[in-house]
């Protein structure tokens, strides 16, 4: 049983809405990534935050006022007549949603925090629900007035790329009729403290599979789909996922998980390694995920499939990576077949004579005729998830 997605809504920092999104994603360039001075003390770092004013959270649901769900709102209002309609002909109770996040509503929480630090009380507006894990999923049931199932998965990196696979066991075991599917992150100081305390930050912008990569360059934003059995312009063809456990936060150098994953997902949409037209990288830009990422690709997929990480774009989008970039792939499928170009790889050009020579993405390449791509996710704890779209 095949499913298939449809609507889609999208912001992050090439902009709001698919046609601006699809418009960045070929121009060669980090102008989105901007400098920020607040969220780490004493250092400059590059984020790739959200500038559109973003919807406000209607008074009802006060507690779940956060970013991360106005991200979520923003991305969700490009699709409600979808929505709506799905739910008039569906009924409340066999619409699901699984989404993804890591984040939630923390930045809140920090917010929150430093106002006791100076004042001795919370601030009268600040509930605790705003940074629960669940609230993204939370939010858009109660809005929406969805009774079917709703959950957030919460896996790092991989968690909105996790969510497809979710939604589409709901799908096949008929618990549902479609699935509000996809992922939300906001920036926030833990977040970014967290990866400077790994020495994962990029001192600029994140530069994938260079001999000059340093870390990695943190992004938000919000992707959701509308996922059904019924027929449509996209079908989510394979599923592969994957839990090595080699480390906490590192990955297997190797990259046994993520090839592991790879493979899954290609038996399961039965087809062959040479079936892809393109392979959208997780490419954090960090040493380690890179060096094993590179190889295990090669393994799979040989040295001839164009590929590209969209980071430097749109930055790791933690929580949200996983259903953005699936919708990067979406855009890919349905463009005009004839005249598709391909997200460029922005890098300094400089190879690491360590990683496998990939065939990576340049915006002069030549249209291409699209119609299979990957995209993969890899997270913290062995963690690997790879998807496959096709027309």
């Amino acid at each position: 049983m095949r499913t298939y997605l449809h609507a889609l809504g999208l912001i992050n920092a090439l902009g709001s809405g698919a046609q601006k999104v699809r418009a960045g994603l070929y121009l060669d360039s980090s102008g989105g990534i901007v400098a920020c001075d607040e969220l780490v003390p004493g250092r400059r770092l590059r984020v790739a935050a959200v500038q559109e004013e973003l919807p406000a959270i209607p008074l009802t649901y006060a507690n779940y006022n956060s970013r991360n769900n106005r991200l979520l709102q923003a991305a969700v209002e490009q699709i409600r007549p979808q929505i709506d309609t799905l739910l008039d002909r569906f009924g409340a109770a066999r619409v699901a949603i699984v989404l993804g996040t890591s984040t939630s509503g923390i930045l809140e929480g920090e917010q929150a925090v430093r106002v006791r630090n100076q004042t001795g009380a919370f601030p009268r507006a600040f509930d605790y629900r705003q940074q629960e894990i669940s609230s993204p999923s939370e939010y858009l049931q109660r809005a929406l007035a969805i009774t079917g199932p709703s959950w957030t998965v919460s896996t790092a990196c991989t968690s909105s790329a996790k969510a497809f696979a979710s939604a589409r066991r709901l799908l096949h075991l008929n618990v549902c009729d479609a699935v509000l599917v996809g992922g939300v992150d906001s920036l926030c100081r833990l977040t970014l403290n967290g990866f400077t305390a790994l020495e994962s930050m990029a001192r600029d912008v994140c530069n994938p599979m260079s001999r000059n990569r340093d870390g990695i360059t943190l992004g938000e934003g919000a992707a959701l789909f509308i996922m059904s059995r019924e027929p449509g312009p996209v079908c989510l063809l394979g599923v592969g996922e994957s839990s090595d456990a080699y480390h906490i936060s590192g990955p297997d150098p190797e990259g046994r998980g993520a090839e592991i994953a790879m493979r899954a997902a290609l038996t399961d949409a039965k087809l062959d390694a040479g079936a892809a037209d393109y392979l959208n990288l997780h490419g954090t830009g960090t040493i380690q995920n890179d060096l094993m990422e590179s190889h295990a690709v090669a393994r799979v997929f040989g040295l001839e499939l164009p590929c590209s990480s969209t980071k430097p774009l749109v930055g790791h989008m933690l929580g949200a990576a996983g259903a953005t970039e699936m919708a990067f792939c979406w855009l890919l499928l349905t463009d005009n077949p004839a005249r598709t170009h391909l997200p460029p790889h922005v890098w300094d050009g400089e190879r690491d004579p360590a990683l496998a020579p990939l065939s990576l993405c340049r915006q002069d390449d030549t249209p291409c005729d699209c119609h299979v791509v990957v995209s993969n996710s890899f997270a913290f704890g062995g963690s690997n998830t790879t998807l496959i779209l096709g027309t």
